[in-house]
Protein backbone atom coordinates (compact mmCIF):
# COMPACT_ATOMS: atom_id res chain seq x y z
CA UNK A 1 0.00 0.00 0.00
CA UNK A 2 1.09 3.41 -0.50
CA UNK A 3 1.22 6.33 2.11
CA UNK A 4 -1.41 8.42 0.17
CA UNK A 5 -4.00 5.34 -0.55
CA UNK A 6 -4.06 4.75 3.31
CA UNK A 7 -4.07 8.88 4.05
CA UNK A 8 -6.80 9.66 1.61
CA UNK A 9 -9.18 6.62 3.16
CA UNK A 10 -8.57 7.75 6.81
CA UNK A 11 -9.93 10.90 8.65
CA UNK A 12 -7.86 13.41 8.91
CA UNK A 13 -6.99 13.60 12.99
CA UNK A 14 -6.24 17.09 14.69
CA UNK A 15 -2.42 17.54 15.93
CA UNK A 16 -2.00 17.28 19.51
CA UNK A 17 1.06 18.91 21.68
CA UNK A 18 2.35 15.34 21.96
CA UNK A 19 2.53 15.50 18.20
CA UNK A 20 5.06 18.63 18.31
CA UNK A 21 7.04 17.10 21.20
CA UNK A 22 7.69 13.73 19.27
CA UNK A 23 8.69 15.48 16.52
CA UNK A 24 11.56 17.46 18.62
CA UNK A 25 12.57 14.51 19.80
CA UNK A 26 13.07 12.58 16.50
CA UNK A 27 14.97 15.73 14.73
CA UNK A 28 17.51 16.35 18.04
CA UNK A 29 17.63 13.20 19.86
CA UNK A 30 20.81 12.19 18.36
CA UNK A 31 22.95 14.88 18.96
CA UNK A 32 21.64 16.46 22.25
CA UNK A 33 22.41 15.42 25.61
CA UNK A 34 19.90 14.72 28.12
CA UNK A 35 19.91 17.29 29.81
CA UNK A 36 19.54 19.47 26.44
CA UNK A 37 16.47 17.25 25.15
CA UNK A 38 15.27 18.28 29.04
CA UNK A 39 15.03 21.75 28.06
CA UNK A 40 13.05 21.20 24.79
CA UNK A 41 10.23 19.52 26.73
CA UNK A 42 7.19 22.01 26.61
CA UNK A 43 4.05 21.50 29.42
CA UNK A 44 0.91 21.14 27.52
CA UNK A 45 0.56 24.79 28.90
CA UNK A 46 2.76 26.29 26.23
CA UNK A 47 -0.15 24.95 23.96
CA UNK A 48 -3.30 26.11 22.80
CA UNK A 49 -6.30 24.26 22.15
CA UNK A 50 -5.76 22.88 18.86
CA UNK A 51 -8.09 23.47 15.79
CA UNK A 52 -10.21 20.19 15.78
CA UNK A 53 -11.25 20.42 12.08
CA UNK A 54 -14.66 21.84 12.67
CA UNK A 55 -13.65 25.82 13.01
CA UNK A 56 -12.84 27.63 10.33
CA UNK A 57 -9.51 29.64 10.51
CA UNK A 58 -10.95 33.50 11.07
CA UNK A 59 -13.48 31.10 14.37
CA UNK A 60 -10.69 29.38 15.49
CA UNK A 61 -8.19 32.52 15.52
CA UNK A 62 -11.43 34.29 17.64
CA UNK A 63 -11.86 31.15 19.56
CA UNK A 64 -8.07 31.02 20.82
CA UNK A 65 -7.43 34.93 20.70
CA UNK A 66 -10.36 37.04 21.97
CA UNK A 67 -8.83 39.71 23.15
CA UNK A 68 -7.01 40.25 19.78
CA UNK A 69 -8.74 44.26 19.73
CA UNK A 70 -7.01 44.98 22.40
CA UNK A 71 -2.94 43.16 21.39
CA UNK A 72 -3.66 44.94 18.12
CA UNK A 73 -3.86 48.28 19.35
CA UNK A 74 -1.21 48.00 22.37
CA UNK A 75 1.18 46.59 19.53
CA UNK A 76 3.59 49.71 18.08
CA UNK A 77 7.25 47.54 17.96
CA UNK A 78 8.46 47.14 14.78
CA UNK A 79 10.09 44.40 13.16
CA UNK A 80 8.37 42.16 15.18
CA UNK A 81 4.46 40.88 15.06
CA UNK A 82 2.14 39.70 17.84
CA UNK A 83 0.73 36.55 15.84
CA UNK A 84 3.05 34.20 13.39
CA UNK A 85 1.58 31.25 11.28
CA UNK A 86 3.68 29.09 10.02
CA UNK A 87 2.68 27.40 6.41
CA UNK A 88 3.61 24.77 4.26
CA UNK A 89 3.93 27.04 1.52
CA UNK A 90 3.39 30.38 -0.50
CA UNK A 91 0.12 29.65 -1.37
CA UNK A 92 -1.09 27.87 1.43
CA UNK A 93 -0.22 31.35 2.98
CA UNK A 94 -2.53 33.09 0.46
CA UNK A 95 -5.41 31.36 1.77
CA UNK A 96 -5.08 31.48 4.98
CA UNK A 97 -4.56 35.89 4.72
CA UNK A 98 -7.88 35.76 2.84
CA UNK A 99 -9.62 33.49 5.20
CA UNK A 100 -8.68 35.36 8.54
CA UNK A 101 -10.63 38.96 6.89
CA UNK A 102 -13.36 38.70 9.07
CA UNK A 103 -10.73 38.07 12.40
CA UNK A 104 -8.01 40.83 11.35
CA UNK A 105 -10.17 43.92 11.73
CA UNK A 106 -7.78 46.75 10.24
CA UNK A 107 -4.36 45.01 11.58
CA UNK A 108 -1.60 44.88 8.65
CA UNK A 109 -0.95 41.39 7.86
CA UNK A 110 2.50 41.09 6.14
CA UNK A 111 3.70 38.28 3.30
CA UNK A 112 6.51 36.04 5.03
CA UNK A 113 7.36 34.06 1.89
CA UNK A 114 9.55 34.13 -1.06
CA UNK A 115 7.72 33.64 -3.68
CA UNK A 116 7.86 36.92 -5.72
CA UNK A 117 9.19 38.78 -2.84
CA UNK A 118 13.11 39.68 -2.41
CA UNK A 119 14.07 39.00 1.57
CA UNK A 120 15.34 42.84 1.13
CA UNK A 121 12.19 44.44 0.54
CA UNK A 122 10.78 42.22 3.43
CA UNK A 123 13.12 44.04 5.33
CA UNK A 124 12.87 47.02 4.32
CA UNK A 125 8.64 46.54 5.57
CA UNK A 126 9.18 45.00 8.44
CA UNK A 127 11.68 48.35 9.65
CA UNK A 128 9.52 50.91 8.31
CA UNK A 129 5.81 49.89 9.53
CA UNK A 130 4.24 48.20 12.33
CA UNK A 131 3.03 44.96 11.54
CA UNK A 132 0.33 42.72 14.02
CA UNK A 133 0.26 39.34 11.97
CA UNK A 134 2.94 37.73 9.84
CA UNK A 135 1.81 34.66 7.57
CA UNK A 136 4.71 32.45 5.86
CA UNK A 137 6.63 29.69 5.08
CA UNK A 138 9.34 28.61 7.84
CA UNK A 139 11.94 29.34 5.68
CA UNK A 140 11.65 32.68 4.95
CA UNK A 141 10.71 33.54 8.83
CA UNK A 142 14.09 31.41 10.09
CA UNK A 143 16.23 34.12 7.69
CA UNK A 144 14.26 36.34 8.62
CA UNK A 145 15.35 35.90 12.16
CA UNK A 146 19.07 34.99 11.22
CA UNK A 147 19.07 38.29 10.16
CA UNK A 148 17.65 40.22 12.84
CA UNK A 149 14.89 41.41 10.73
CA UNK A 150 12.26 40.00 12.39
CA UNK A 151 12.03 39.92 16.23
CA UNK A 152 10.30 37.62 18.35
CA UNK A 153 10.37 38.70 21.72
CA UNK A 154 6.34 40.71 21.45
CA UNK A 155 5.33 37.59 19.36
CA UNK A 156 2.26 36.03 21.67
CA UNK A 157 0.61 33.50 18.95
CA UNK A 158 2.62 30.99 16.86
CA UNK A 159 0.39 29.15 15.00
CA UNK A 160 1.49 26.03 13.04
CA UNK A 161 -0.90 25.09 10.06
CA UNK A 162 -0.11 21.42 11.00
CA UNK A 163 -2.98 19.74 9.52
CA UNK A 164 -3.25 21.18 6.08
CA UNK A 165 -2.02 18.65 3.64
CA UNK A 166 -1.18 19.56 0.08
CA UNK A 167 -1.55 17.39 -3.03
CA UNK A 168 1.01 14.98 -1.92
CA UNK A 169 -0.94 14.59 1.22
CA UNK A 170 1.71 15.71 3.36
CA UNK A 171 1.74 18.37 5.86
CA UNK A 172 4.26 20.69 6.71
CA UNK A 173 6.05 18.26 9.11
CA UNK A 174 6.20 15.98 6.68
CA UNK A 175 8.16 18.11 4.22
CA UNK A 176 12.42 17.27 4.70
CA UNK A 177 13.00 20.88 4.19
CA UNK A 178 10.47 21.88 7.19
Amino acid sequence: KKISDVLQKSAPKPGVPADLQNLLTQHFGENRSVIELEELQLSDSCFLPANDLTHSFASYLKEICPKWAKLRRSHKEKKSVVMLVLCSSALRSLELIKSMTAFKGDCRVLKLFAKHIKIKEQMNMLEKGVFHIGVGTPGRVKALVEQDALCLNSTKYMILDWNWRDQKLRRMVDIPEV
